[in-house]
Parts: structure tokens; C-alpha cells; sequence
């Protein structure tokens, strides 16, 4: 459900903004609403922010150690500001060398800065960083400089500089071989060295017109092999010194969730209004948000408590407050999917999280389509299970969620015998037990409930005559009302949530008119016969929109008009609603379409003419057929899963949802104004 809400407007002296945030903060039960006001982008919080970034990149670049280590203090109450202080001599450039503590403490942690004054651990691995930074430099200046002189040998550069001093000019070129060839034969010059691509020469007296001299190195070549060597040295201990902080993740993660706790506190105290041009004594601001009903009591009780001014009232058709979901356990296992999907209903919308959990688990179960497929995946799930359960003491809703859709899916497979495709004379007993008539592959004869005879009619010409064919048919006759269930079920939602407006009616004439279309599918693709009242409800569903349609209040007569005014869309909606209920055949094509692949993986890992007796053919066969079998239903189920998230996500979210509860997800989660949690 989605929780009611009331709007607040919070009022306090411009002095104590500061302190009756901080109030608030704590209490954390206030969605601000003016939470996009510019912030210092200078401050320190964005700074450590900033910080605290960086230092999760450099250290993202190295694995972590399997090694004992202590669990980092929360010290979730502590602000951020209380870490400007810091200890003299800690800055970006400081090193790491001396500063790793033992396995009993953790020196970087929050707790150890703030009561020991010890180093702040993005400080520490940003400092490394800039050491490796700039070693890398000078490691690219040296690699650079060595290729650029590598090719005339190692020689001591000074001594042509002592020539030069006496006045003997001497110079080195080098030059492509084509300037080469085309060289004045007047130049006085010594080939040192030659290849194909450069000369490398030695010209005395004067320089060759129009070229330029090779740059003398600094130093030998020899010497800049060693410097280059004690940098590769140093370079390797820096990495070593930076890859000991890969553990450090989730301290850092924690602080990063501090500083975005300062940051929103920030941005609170930037958003409040005030009231300009008056002393800052009379000065006051105020700060408007959304508050759950249940919870308004501990504002009220903090505001009577400090002397603020508070009023709270009902949102305003205008204001669109955020969406809080309070469900039972159950039910939120359904979270992890909406939250991929990003998709949050409007304050003013529905929760469809208890029937999009009840129906996507029956579409899953279907498009899988296969128990053996089932069991391979609860295993997975339960294994996750109890390994994070282990770790964390409580398992994802996530997990829950896979080990119920899964369980729905051996469910669905155990009833309709589909275990890997296995043909249905070929399963074991029990196995066969579990098949019920309707989808047993083998029963002769479709036959409806007495009760229903005579609404769902099948003329003999028209029942399928194989066990393949009336399987099928059942499964696609049960699509089809699945289809007639959850879209009635939309519309029966919104003609309770318009009552007492008469455009409610609308939505019962949808609703009938969607029971008349869903017979008008069955004759056009099943082969039931057309009822008379499927007719009368049809037109009956059209009536009621025509007239009631646009009853949203005003002049009856010109409502009216508007409602006829509006056939041509409403012509448009007839189609659609026509075309939702097909849609819902994807179930049956999608579950066949894996059935199909399995079969033939089976076909193909299974020789025709049987194994043979035991020797290396037969060895050879079976490790075939395993590896076929592994192979081609992996392959499958990966496929499977894929279909489930398009076509089982869309009937949720776009044939009932989207165009018959006609939601338009443009909501936005409920965040209060608190303290952000930190994992241990």
C-alpha cells in the first residue's frame, strides 16, 4: 500500500537552522522538498567527496587479500565537520610508510581519527597515488629518453661537451635514410651507425644547412638504465603500498555514505527560505516537506519541544509528494525487481506490488514452462540463500523472490509432466502421478466443468483430435483468461478508486465490454461459439463509456457531448483492449518455443541407434550426450530467462498497469532527511 502523507511547513529562527536540522536529522522521518538548492562546490564535505572518489578508483585497481580484519566502527553519529580539525602534517603528499596498524586496530577509521588523531584514510591512499602519479612521469620520461638515444650506444655525453669547449665543433645527426641519400657530398661526416629506417652520423667542423643537431642526454646511457631501474623499484613499492588498501572498500564506502549524510545536510540548510532585510535576531526561515501520517507526531512533539512553528496539512492536488511502499514480508519480495526496472508509482497511483508478485509468479512458472528447469534454479537460490544468510544472517528478498518463482515454475511443470522434456510414457510413476487431466497430453476429450457447458460451447468439429493439439488448446484457453482475470482486475481497481464520480461507470463498462471481447477471442482463435450476451456486453461496455466517460463533474449534457466527441479514441481503446487480451498468448508461444529447443537438444544428444555395447564408441556417446544435454538446455534456459524479464515484466507493467490501471510510474521514493545507515 501506499502510505498516506501530509505536508509540513517548519519554521525557526534563521540563528538555529543549523541546530534545528540537525534536530530533524535525527528524528529522520522528513522528506524535504526543496532539496536541489546550490551547494558550496568548494566546501570540505565535497572535497572529501571528491577524495573519498578518487580513492576508491585507485584502490578498484587491485584484488583483495584474503586476511583477518576487523570490522570498521559505524560512528554513524559523529558529522563530518568534526574531522576539519585535523592533525598537523597530514596532507595529499604524506606517505603510507609508517602508518599500517595491526590486525587488533584499524588505524584509518572514523573512530581512530576523531579519538586518536590519527591519519585520514583517503588522505593516505590519495597521497600514495599522487607519489605513483608522478612516478609514472618520470618513469615515461625516462622510457622515452632511453629509446630516443638507445640506438647510439652508451657514451658519455660530457666529454663531446669538453670538445666543443676547446673549439673542435662536433656534431650527432639523425636522419632518415632518404635525406641521407641526398646528402651535400660536401659534408664532412662518420657513420656511426646505420638501419632502415636511420643514419646516425658524426659531422665535424659545421653543421649540415637545414637540419637540426641530435639533442645531447643529460647523462649516459647507462645511467639512465639505473634510474629508470630504481624507479621501476620504487614504483613496484608504491603499488605494493597502494594495493594494501584494496580491503579498505568498505571503509571508505562508509565514509562516502557520511559525507553524503553532510552533503544532504548542506543542502538543507541551503534550501530553507528566509526573510530578507530584517536583523538577525527578528531573521526567521522555514522549510517545507512531506512527513508519513503515522510519523507526524514526533515532529510535532521536537517542534513544541524546541519552539518551532510547525503546520501540517493534507497535499494539495497540485503537490506531488514522494511514494512510501509498506507492505508485509511477502509481499516485498517483489521490491528487487520494481527497483531494477526503476519503476515508481505515482503518490496518487496504485501499489500493484501484491498482484504483480501473484501474477508475475504464475507468468514465470509459465514461460519456463519446465519443473526440471525449476529445481536446477531453486537449488541455485537456496544455496545463495543459506551463503549469504551465513555472512549476513538474512537472506535478499532478492533470493526469496527467485526460490518463489522457481517453486511456481516446478509447480506448473509437475502438472503438465514436463520434466526436461522428457516424454511423458518415459517419466517415472510418481512423476506421472502429479499430471492433471486438462494438460496430461493424453486425455481425448476437452470437457468443461457442468457448470460451465453452457457458456463455453466447443462444436465436435472444432475439438482438437491429437493429445499434443488438446493440451495446447487447454493452455491457450487458460492464457486467455488469465488475461480476462488480470484485466478485470485493473479495471475493477480504478472503478473503486473513481467512486462516488459517475465516470466509475466508465470503468464497469470497460469491464464488462473486456468480458464480451475476451468470448470474441475464444470464437476467432479457439473455435468456441460467439454467446448472444458477449453482444450485449460489448455494447453495453461502449454505451457506458460513451456516456460516462468524461462525468468528471460540470454540465451533465456537455460531458456527454464530450464522451461522443471522443469515439474515434474510444474506437482506438475497443481494439487495444482486444489486442491486450491476444497479447496474453505470448504465455503459451514463448513455453512452447522452449519446449521445442529442448526436444531437439534431446533429439540431438540421444543417438538413434542406441549406444552399443560398453567400449570406446560407447564412452564417446555418452560423453556426447552429456555435453549436448549441458550445453543446448543451458542455453535454453538462459533464452528462457530472458523471455521471462521481456514478456512476463510487459503484461505487468504495460497491458495492466500501463493501458487498464493506466498508470504513468511518475512517482518518487520516499527519502527522509536522516542519517544514512552504515554497514558493519
Amino acid at each position: 500500500m501506499i502510505v498516506p502523507m501530509k505536508k509540513l511547513c517548519l519554521m525557526v529562527q534563521d540563528k538555529s537552522r543549523e541546530e534545528a536540522l540537525k534536530k530533524l536529522r535525527d528524528i529522520g522521518v522528513v522528506h524535504l522538498e526543496n532539496t536541489h538548492a546550490p551547494v558550496d562546490s568548494n566546501s570540505f564535505a565535497q572535497k572529501c567527496k571528491a577524495k573519498t572518489e578518487e580513492s576508491l578508483g585507485l584502490i578498484s585497481e587491485f584484488k583483495t587479500a584474503k586476511k583477518k580484519k576487523v570490522k570498521v566502527q559505524p560512528d554513524q553519529g559523529m558529522p563530518l565537520q568534526e574531522r576539519r580539525q585535523k592533525p598537523e602534517g597530514l596532507h595529499r603528499g604524506r606517505r603510507a610508510t609508517d602508518v599500517f596498524g595491526t590486525e587488533e586496530e584499524e588505524p584509518f577509521s572514523l573512530s581512530a581519527v576523531r579519538a586518536a588523531r590519527r591519519p585520514y584514510l583517503p588522505d593516505l591512499i590519495t597521497g600514495i597515488g599522487d607519489e605513483r602519479k608522478a612516478l609514472k612521469e618520470i618513469d615515461v620520461t625516462l622510457n622515452r629518453e632511453v629509446s630516443r638515444i638507445e640506438g647510439w650506444g652508451d657514451f658519455d655525453p660530457s666529454i663531446i661537451e669538453e670538445i666543443n669547449k676547446y673549439g673542435i665543433p662536433f656534431y650527432l645527426y639523425e636522419i632518415s635514410q632518404d635525406v641521407f641519400s641526398h646528402l651535400d657530398k660536401n659534408v664532412e661526416y662518420i657513420k656511426v651507425q646505420s638501419d632502415k629506417s636511420v643514419a646516425r652520423l658524426v659531422v665535424l667542423n659545421e653543421k649540415i644547412p637545414g637540419i637540426n643537431p641530435f639533442n645531447l642526454p643529460e647523462k649516459r646511457l647507462t645511467e639512465i638504465k639505473k634510474e629508470l631501474s630504481s624507479h621501476q623499484v620504487l614504483l613496484e613499492e608504491i603499488e605494493s603500498k597502494l594495493g594494501n588498501f584494496a580491503d579498505r572498500g568498505a571503509a571508505l564506502n562508509n565514509e562516502m555514505i557520511t559525507i553524503q549524510s553532510e552533503l544532504d545536510f548542506e543542502a538543507a540548510v541551503a534550501g530553507m527560505e528566509k526573510i530578507e532585510d530584517v536583523s538577525d535576531e527578528l531573521s526567521v526561515c522555514w522549510l517545507t516537506g512531506y512527513i508519513p501520517h503515522d510519523d507526524l507526531h514526533k515532529v510535532k512533539t521536537a517542534a513544541a519541544k524546541n519552539g518551532w512553528a510547525l503546520a501540517s496539512y493534507d497535499p494539495a492536488p497540485n503537490d506531488m509528494p514522494p511514494t512510501k511502499l509498506q507492505n508485509n514480508s511477502l509481499v516485498r519480495i517483489i521490491n528487487p525487481l520494481l527497483s531494477f526496472l526503476g519503476t515508481v508509482p505515482g503518490y496518487r497511483e496504485f501499489d500493484i506490488s501484491p498482484s504483480y508478485l501473484f501474477f508475475f509468479s504464475i507468468y514465470v512458472a509459465m514461460i519456463l514452462g519446465d519443473a526440471g528447469y525449476g529445481v536446477l534454479l531453486f537449488g541455485v537460490a537456496l544455496l545463495a540463500g543459506l551463503s549469504i544468510k551465513a555472512k549476513t544472517g538474512s537472506v535478499p528478498d532478492a533470493v526469496k523472490l527467485l526460490m518463489l518463482l522457481t517453486v511456481c515454475t516446478v509447480g506448473w511443470g509437475s502438472i503438465n509432466g514436463s520434466w526436461f522434456q522428457i516424454p511423458y510414457a518415459n517419466l517415472p510413476l510418481f512423476l506421472q502421478a502429479l499430471v492433471i487431466t486438462p494438460f496430461d497430453s493424453v486425455n481425448p476429450v476437452i470437457q468443461f466443468p457442468v457448470f460451465l457447458q453452457g457458456i463455453f460451447v466447443l462444436s465436435d468439429a472444432k475439438i482438437p483430435q491429437t493429445p499434443e493439439l488438446i493440451t495446447r488448446w487447454n493452455i491457450q484457453f487458460l492464457c486467455f483468461t488469465l488475461a480476462l482475470v488480470h484485466l478485470c482486475w485493473a479495471r475493477g481497481k480504478r472503478f473503486l478508486k473513481l467512486l462516488p464520480k459517475l465516470s466509475a461507470l466508465a470503468q464497469m463498462g470497460s469491464l464488462i465490454m473486456m468480458v464480451g471481447l475476451y468470448f470474441l477471442v475464444l470464437n476467432m482463435l479457439l473455435g468456441l461459439e460467439f454467446p448472444e450476451f458477449a453482444i450485449i456486453f460489448i455494447i453495453s461496455g461502449i454505451g457506458a463509456n460513451l456516456v460516462f466517460a468524461e462525468q468528471n463533474g460540470g454540465n451533465f449534457f456537455v460531458n456527454l457531448g464530450k464522451g461522443f466527441g471522443n469515439f474515434f479514441q474510444l474506437f482506438l481503446k475497443i481494439v487495444g483492449c482486444f489486442a491486450d487480451i491476444i497479447s496474453y498468448i505470448r504465455l503459451f508461444a514463448v513455453g512452447l518455443a522452449g519446449a521445442m529447443i529442448a526436444q531437439i537438444f534431446n533429439g540431438m544428444a540421444i543417438p538413434g541407434d542406441g549406444f552399443g555395447s560398453f567400449g570406446i564408441m560407447f564412452v564417446i556417446k555418452v560423453v556426447s550426450m552429456i555435453l549436448i544435454l549441458a550445453i543446448g538446455h543451458g542455453l535454453n534456459l538462459a533464452l528462457t530467462a530472458l523471455s521471462v524479464i521481456v514478456h512476463g515484466v510487459r503484461l505487468n507493467l504495460l497491458e495492466y498497469a500501463g493501458n487498464h490501471l493506466e498508470m504513468e510510474w511518475s512517482g518518487y521514493l520516499y527519502k527522509p532527511f536522516a542519517l544514512k545507515q552504515k554497514n558493519n
